[in-house]
């Protein structure tokens, strides 16, 4: 401590590490650091000081040596998601390639509105020794670097150019990841030579904080508009989205769903709002999602979206709900609320939900429409029950999905992404409990399954570790990105991981030929460079990273693997083929919204863009 009392001097990257380990939250009656932790991989932007910093912090903020800078963000991102935004896990990565690595992550989170701290090296303040290993040249700006492309992907961005700087940037950093609305990624630059400068430090600054979760009171002329709408509606449909359960909203809405017997249907992102035999749950809605959510979609006058972002997977490319449909959105962000002409509600979902349970008090939708959702979805779980029966066709990713649902435990975690199965999990899953479903399609990105299983291992050990995290992942997606089962051994943090091989980008050759066009470049079969077509032996891969692994043959067997996994206490891999052609759901989607081209050669691709614009009649417009 300096002779004032008043002041400690520290370097830039202590500094960081000593605040990040003060501030706290409190979630359920627990107070606990916001911060869980982080994820780091070092080189010479970060490991002489911010490692020399995190090392002596360790016991507060441990840290996890990661296998990709990429897979580090996804898993910090799966870990805020797991916390619904109430903790997040810092990145550290060095200079250059390494920093560079974050920016798919980042994206991933911005685009999922989850809180991430990004602290990662930059060049030199000085220039002194420009230009530098790794230093990206910018010979007309020398200010630019990589780290610089943060700024379109980041919700918070600075690069810190004197020690005290991190006074205000690190409570702004937090103050942004933490806030309901303009939640997302934080990146801090960190050149190599200020994260080793001194500053004498305010002690104040390093003080215990806890933090708190805004939520914003809708306005009461927009609850006044909202009430009005729903009170004339005849046909009300309400559509949970992720927001839901961010804003811990879930009893709330069930109830009002309950008090004004209103149907709902989930998105993507709001997947286990509801459990599947609740009597109102009518079933996920979109290009992904059931016929009985997207057969009241279309038929609803008004539209209540809760938390919603409603992307095109969600609206069908705005083709899902009629034209003349009111939607309400309710949404903590203006940006949000407001899309598509919706009358906007903007505020917290837990309040704003409270609000319009009272103000509609009396009002309920017609029986006679809350039964013809209701009879909808009877004839849609009939056909998943069909659709996951194991020797019904060729071993599909649906019969996998079914096997597992039959066999998990109501708290297990289920995680996918991109490619095919987030389509099959969505609309085949039957979920158990609240909030057990991760199925991350904001930025659809391949590579999420296995890094985002292990973040969120990490945060459900914390809180559940009697239960499972369970991943599903198709061929194409382990071979992007795998490094994480090694994590995961190392840890001791167990998965359970279905790699369901059907031969490559198996969803993408789907598209490929309902377009029209010929198989080229997806499947391993169908890519002409490929000219030694060798099979990958998962089982040995995953078997050298130290998980237990085992291929089955069928459902059935697969039946005894997962059992086995669910024994272990380390993480399984169980491999199974699937079929790439005949082994998808083939209903529940709605239109989708794909460039086509307009002239060609190939009749069939004419034919199928005749086609496939043929519903474009159906598109609401608007902004």
């Amino acid at each position: 401590m300096s002779q004032d009392t008043q002041t400690i001097t520290l370097t830039t990257a202590q500094a960081i590490i000593r605040y990040l380990a003060a501030q706290f939250i409190e979630i359920d009656g627990v107070r606990t650091r916001v911060c869980g932790g982080g994820f780091g991989i070092f080189g010479h932007g970060n490991v002489t000081c911010l490692g020399e910093a995190l090392y002596n912090q360790q016991e507060e903020l441990p840290l996890y040596r990661g296998q990709n800078e990429q897979s580090m963000g996804f898993a910090a991102a799966a870990y805020a998601k797991y916390h619904l935004r109430r903790r997040f896990m810092f990145c550290t990565a060095s200079a250059g390639p390494g920093t560079a690595n974050l920016y798919t992550s980042a994206a991933l989170a911005h685009a999922n509105r989850l809180p991430m701290l990004l602290l990662c090296g930059d060049a030199f303040q000085t220039r002194l020794p420009d230009p530098v290993l790794q230093q990206l040249e910018h010979f007309g700006n020398p200010t630019i670097g990589v780290n610089d492309g943060f700024q379109s992907v980041s919700r918070y961005w600075d690069r810190i150019t004197h020690p005290a700087q991190i006074v205000q940037s690190l409570p702004a950093s937090l103050a942004t990841m933490l806030d309901p609305a303009d939640c997302g990624p934080a990146f801090i630059a960190l050149p190599q030579d200020i994260q080793g400068w001194t500053y004498d430090y305010p002690v104040e600054f390093f003080e215990e904080k806890t933090w708190r979760i805004r939520r914003s009171a809708p306005d009461a002329d927009e609850i006044a508009d909202a009430v009005a709408a729903l009170k004339s509606a005849e046909r009300p449909v309400l559509i949970a989205g992720g927001g839901v359960q961010y804003s811990r909203a879930v009893a709330e809405v069930t109830a009002f769903a309950e008090a004004h017997n209103i149907p709902v249907i989930e998105t993507i992102a709001g997947r286990a709002n509801l459990t599947n035999d609740h009597a109102l749950n009518i079933g996920p809605v979109g290009v992904t999602g059931s016929d009985s959510a997207n057969h009241v979609a279309e038929r609803a006058d008004v539209i209540l979206s809760v938390g919603c972002r409603l992307q095109d997977f969600t609206t069908g490319s705005w083709t899902a709900f009629a034209k003349d449909a009111q939607i309400i959105s309710l949404n903590a962000g203006r940006h949000d609320a407001g899309k598509h002409r919706s009358l906007p509600v903007v505020g917290d979902a837990k309040l704003g939900i409270t609000a319009l349970t009272k103000a509609l008090d009396g009002y309920t939708a017609p029986a006679a429409w809350t039964a013809e959702a209701q009879a909808e979805r009877a004839k849609w779980n009939d056909y998943v029950a069909g659709n996951v029966k194991p020797g019904n066709r060729p071993n599909s990713y649906a019969q996998a999905i079914g096997t597992v649902n039959a066999l998990c435990d109501p708290r297990d975690r289920v995680v996918a992404a991109a490619g095919g199965l987030p389509a099959e999990v969505t609309a085949n899953w039957r979920t158990l409990d609240i909030g057990t479903v991760d199925v991350e399609f904001g930025f659809s990105c391949m590579g999420y399954e296995i890094a985002g299983g292990w973040g969120a291992r990490i945060a459900q050990s914390e809180s559940e570790p009697d239960n499972d995290t369970i991943i599903f992942t198709g061929d194409g997606s382990y071979l992007m990105l795998n490094s994480d089962l090694y994590s995961s051994v190392l840890t001791q943090k167990k998965m359970i991981v279905l790699v369901l091989d059907n031969g490559g980008f198996a969803v993408i050759n789907k598209l490929q030929n309902n377009t029209g066009n010929e198989s080229f470049n997806n499947l391993i079969a169908d890519t002409p460079t490929a000219t030694h077509q060798v099979g990958v032996d998962f089982e040995a891969h995953a078997a050298a990273m130290g998980a237990n692994a085992e291929t089955v043959g069928n459902p059935a067997e697969l039946a005894e693997a997962f059992k086995r996994a669910k024994a272990s206490d380390t993480t399984s891999v169980i491999v199974m083929k699937v079929d790439a052609y005949d082994g998808w759901t083939t209903k529940g989607h709605t239109w989708w919204e794909v460039g086509t081209p307009h002239i060609t050669n190939s009749d069939r691709v004419r034919e199928a863009h005749v086609d496939w614009e043929s519903s474009r009649s159906r598109q609401r417009k608007g902004v």
